[in-house]
C-alpha cells in the first residue's frame, strides 16, 4: 500500500517540500471530501491486507 499514491488517487495534492540526504519531506493538501476518500481507501487497503494473510498456526485439537 503506497500511501502517497493513495493520497493522489483520492484527489489530494502531494508537494515535495525538501530533501535532506536520502530523506524526502512531503506535504499533502486537499479538501475535506478528498480526505474522506483517502481515509476510505486506507480502510479498504487494511481490510484487504488482513483478509489476504493466511493463518500461520493451526487450532489445537481436543483429545
Amino acid at each position: 500500500m503506497d500511501i502517497i499514491d493513495m493520497a493522489r488517487a483520492s484527489g489530494m495534492a502531494v508537494a515535495l517540500d525538501g530533501r535532506i540526504g536520502r530523506e524526502e519531506f512531503q506535504s499533502v493538501y486537499g479538501s475535506l471530501s478528498a480526505l474522506q476518500r483517502f481515509a476510505e481507501a486506507v480502510r479498504q487497503g487494511a481490510v484487504q491486507q488482513s483478509g489476504c494473510q493466511k493463518r500461520t498456526t493451526t487450532p489445537g485439537r481436543r483429545a
